[in-house]
């Protein structure tokens, strides 16, 4: 597995694993009908900005094939206004490929940017019904608040985590690494 820093050209396969991840990730909690209104084409569309925006950092997984099959990307989100702290804005693997530790290679080029930046304090936003919250409590996230969203015609949780010490958790990371 590759996991390289994206560019524009990776955009509509970034598109694709963002509108598959959601429709397998997200059925029974997000209505059919919204998840089946995703287009690969407005989500290349927007890949190709998040890959060139400045500030926004975006990664992909690619198989031995060169295939994308996940990407993650952090920025400071507008609303956050807290000195040196980022935002994790996504992580999203096919589902065929989720539970390999492709996850934990994103989250550690994430983490290594994090440290480029200066960051102490990174913060991700996850809907309650979504397993990765999970994998981000595993690493050390600790729940700051809960929002209530509207996705489609549903009324979800939106559970705001925080990781206070970055740096602790990259370590983590590369020693796992090791292992």
């Amino acid at each position: 597995m590759n996991i390289r820093k994206a560019v524009i050209s990776d955009a509509n396969g970034i598109a694709k694993v963002h509108v598959d991840s959601w429709r397998s990730t997200y059925k029974n909690i997000i209505s059919d009908s919204f998840l089946n209104s995703l287009s690969y084409e407005r989500r290349t569309e927007l890949w190709e900005r998040n890959t060139t925006r400045e500030g926004n950092y975006v990664f992909v997984a690619e198989s031995e094939s060169g295939e994308i099959v996940g990407f993650a990307d952090c920025c400071k989100r507008e609303n956050n206004h807290i000195e040196n702290a980022g935002d994790l804005t996504s992580i999203y693997l096919l589902e065929k490929y989720q539970g390999q530790g492709i996850g934990k290679l994103l989250l550690k080029e994430l983490f290594l940017k994090f440290k480029e930046l200066g960051y102490n304090k990174v913060f991700v936003e996850v809907l309650e019904d979504n397993k990765t919250r999970y994998f981000y409590e595993y690493y050390g996230a600790a729940l700051v608040r809960t929002e209530q969203i509207t996705i489609g015609d549903a009324e979800l949780n939106l559970l705001i985590y925080e990781w206070d010490n970055p740096n602790k958790v990259l370590e983590r990371l590369l020693g796992e690494a090791n292992d």
